[in-house]
């Protein structure tokens, strides 16, 4: 079910196929990028390699061969990163962040790269509820969530009361701690989009599960430092890969083909 959500929201996105042009060459110019390697499969370390690999891996390494920059890459907690990047400590930002209006006031957004959509993530075993509504009437159920992001967001305002001080939700530092907590039993759901979440539940050998469906749509994209001359040829390079069919390639490599430990 996740699968089928997260594929009609791709054909949705990529209904209208750009027309690919001739890309600007940046020169060999270095470029750092910087993310968490917490949301598989968009990004994440390898836990039999201990590479860091992924979608937006594949994709931004495709990008800079395109546009002719050199890539290094950098790692920092999502709460950083946003102020990071709007500070000019690094170029651009990958991290599955999605575009909000009031996240635009501190930095640019590329265009979107790719539709998600929020799931439940439970453990393997749970049977007290199984959708939003249903969490929402289990009084003593507990959400783990890092604060400001859009799983934050949507379980104060689309699965609780609106209050965001609501007991209920406990703040953790990072997704994977997140998730760590929720394997132990420390809360009993944490919310993702739906490419993240599988991910995990490909890899954790029925220890976990998504329930319930899509609780809202949002468009991620890369972020840069207001005003930065690489939004445009990124954009450019964005619409090229998304004409030649290297994104659809990507979309099947990592959410279809790959498979977490194995």
């Amino acid at each position: 079910m996740v699968l089928r959500y997260f594929l009609a929201g791709l054909l949705g996105l990529f209904s209208t196929v750009a027309v690919a042009q001739s890309l600007p060459d940046l020169g060999g110019k270095s470029v750092t990028v910087v993310t968490e390697n917490a949301y598989p499969p968009l990004q994440f370390v390898d836990p039999k390699t201990g590479q860091a690999i992924g979608w937006e891996y594949d994709a931004m390494n495709e990008i800079a061969k395109r546009l002719n920059f050199k890539v290094e890459y950098k790692n920092v907690s999502w709460d950083a990163m946003i102020q990071a990047v709007s500070d000019g400590q690094y170029d651009i930002g990958m991290t599955g962040i999605t575009i909000k209006e009031d996240r635009k006031e501190k930095v640019d957004f590329s265009d979107p790269y790719m539709r998600s959509e929020q799931f439940m993530l439970v453990r393997g075993n749970e049977d007290r509820f199984n959708d939003a509504k249903s969490f929402a009437a289990f009084k003593d159920g507990l959400v783990g969530a890092q604060a400001g992001t859009t799983p934050f967001y949507t379980a104060v305002y689309s699965v609780l009361d609106g209050n965001e001080q609501n007991p209920r939700i406990k703040l953790f530092e990072t997704f994977g701690a997140s998730v760590q907590a929720l394997k132990t039993g420390d809360v009993d759901t944490v919310l993702t989009d739906g490419t993240a979440g599988q991910g995990y539940v490909d890899a954790s050998d029925g220890a976990l599960k998504m329930v319930g469906g899509p609780l809202g749509t949002e468009d991620f994209g890369f972020i840069f430092k207001k005003g930065s001359d690489l939004v445009a040829p990124v954009n450019q390079a964005i619409a090229a890969l998304k004409a030649d069919g290297t994104l659809d390639k990507l979309n099947r490599k990592w959410f279809l083909e790959y498979k977490m430990g194995q």
